[in-house]
C-alpha cells in the first residue's frame, strides 16, 4: 500500500492560459479508494497524468511514502493507469492481453498463465482466455482492462473515468466490483469522473475540483451534509438557499427567523442550505413556517413539492404518501430542522433570492 501526496502540484500547457492544475496539495491515504471529482476541464485528468508520469508538472511534487518520483520513469513508478477506452491490443487475445505487462518483464510463462487465470476469476470471467476483445461486450473489457492492470501488482491503480462508457446497469455492476477488488486487494487507487453519483458511491474520499483548483477534500456524505461553499453545494445539486444574515446561532431570512447551530459563518451575511429531503412538511413549531403548496410530483419511492414561503419557492422531498395528505393551493407548516440546515458565507457575486441548486 502506497500513501500518495501531491505538492503545489501545477501544470500550465499555454502560457497565456490559466494552468490546468493549479498548487495543488493533496494527501491520498494509503489503501484507500479517492475520487477526482468535476466538470469537464477541471484539471482531473491532467492530475492523474502527472501522478502516471505521462505528463511532467511544470512545478510541485509528487511524492509515493514521502519519496519524490518525478525523476523516475513512469514504467517504473509502480503506478498503472486504466484509459477511459480500454486500450486492449485487438490482436491478441484475452490472456494474452492480461498478461501482457508481465511478458514485458520476462516472467515465466507457466507464472503468467496462472496469474491470468487469477486475474480472470478475480474479474469474474473465467473461461475468456481465448476470446478476442471485438468478442467482448464494454463491460466485459473494461473488467479485462482492469485485469491487465491489477495483474502487475501496481502500488497505486489510476483509473480514468472507468464507468463512462457503459450502460447504467453495468455501470453499477462495475462499481460492485471495483470496490470489492479494491477493498480485498488494499490497493491505492485514484479514479477520475464527473459524475457526482459515482464518486460518493466509490470513494472513501473525495477530491472536488473547479478550473485546476482543489475546493473541498472529504468524505463523500460531507458535499452533501456541509459543503465548504454554495458553489459546492451546487454542483452537488438538489439544494435551497435561501440568504440571510448570521448572528448567534440563528439566520434571519426574508421568510423567518432560524436556529441554525452549524456555520462555517462567525456573523454575517450568510446562505441558508438545507436539502430537500431535511424539509418537514405538515409539521409546525419551532423553525416553521406557513408556506403554499405550488405542485407535487409522485415519484414512486418519494414525492417532490414545490412550496411557496413568502416570495420565494423551495422544494422538498418527502415519504410517498404524502401527495395524498396535500394538493396544490393548500397552505401547510413548513419546518427546518436546526440540525439539517447548514449555513454558509455567500460566495457568488449575484446570490439569487432563493433557489434550488
Amino acid at each position: 500500500m502506497t500513501q500518495v501526496t501531491l505538492s503545489g502540484l501545477t501544470k500550465i500547457f499555454d502560457q497565456k492560459s490559466p494552468p490546468a492544475v493549479d498548487n495543488l496539495d493533496l494527501e491520498i491515504e494509503s489503501g484507500k479508494l479517492t475520487a477526482l471529482l468535476g466538470p469537464s476541464g477541471c484539471g482531473k485528468t491532467t492530475t492523474m497524468k502527472m501522478i502516471a508520469g505521462l505528463l511532467r508538472p511544470t512545478a510541485g511534487d509528487i511524492l509515493f511514502d514521502g519519496d519524490s518520483i518525478l525523476s523516475i520513469k513512469p514504467e517504473e513508478r509502480g503506478a498503472v493507469m486504466v484509459f477511459q477506452n480500454y486500450l486492449l491490443f485487438p490482436y491478441m487475445n484475452i490472456a494474452d492481453n492480461i498478461g501482457f505487462g508481465l511478458k514485458m518483464r520476462k516472467v515465466n510463462k507457466k507464472e503468467i498463465r496462472s496469474r491470468v487465470q487469477d486475474m480472470l476469476d478475480l474479474v469474474q470471467l473465467p473461461g475468456f482466455e481465448d476470446r478476442k476483445p471485438n468478442q467482448l461486450s464494454g463491460g466485459q473489457q473494461q473488467r479485462i482492462a482492469l485485469a491487465r492492470a491489477l495483474i502487475v501488482q501496481p502500488n497505486v491503480l489510476l483509473l480514468d473515468e472507468p464507468l463512462s462508457n457503459l450502460d447504467a446497469h453495468l455501470r453499477d455492476e462495475m462499481r460492485v466490483l471495483i470496490r470489492r477488488i479494491q477493498t480485498e486487494m488494499g490497493i491505492t487507487t485514484v479514479f477520475v469522473t464527473h459524475d457526482q453519483e459515482e464518486a460518493v458511491v466509490l470513494a472513501d474520499k473525495v477530491a472536488l475540483l473547479f478550473d485546476g483548483r482543489l475546493q473541498q477534500f472529504d468524505a463523500p456524505d460531507s458535499f452533501y451534509d456541509t459543503p465548504n461553499t454554495v458553489d459546492i453545494a451546487t454542483f452537488f445539486g438538489g439544494t435551497n438557499f435561501i440568504p440571510g444574515y448570521y448572528l448567534d446561532g440563528t439566520i434571519t431570512t426574508d421568510i423567518g427567523v432560524f436556529d441554525a447551530p452549524n456555520s462555517l459563518v462567525p456573523e454575517g451575511d450568510a446562505v441558508l442550505s438545507i436539502r430537500p429531503e431535511a424539509v418537514d412538511l405538515g409539521e409546525g413549531g419551532e423553525n416553521s413556517v406557513s408556506g403554499t403548496v405550488l405542485s407535487h410530483v409522485y415519484a414512486g419511492r418519494y414525492a417532490r413539492f414545490q412550496i411557496r414561503i413568502g416570495d420565494i419557492e423551495i422544494e422538498a422531498v418527502t415519504e410517498p404518501g404524502q401527495v395524498k395528505l396535500f394538493a396544490d393551493g393548500d397552505n401547510i407548516p413548513v419546518k427546518f430542522d436546526p440540525d439539517k440546515i447548514w449555513v454558509l458565507g455567500p460566495n457568488t457575486a449575484e446570490q439569487p433570492a432563493a433557489t434550488t441548486g
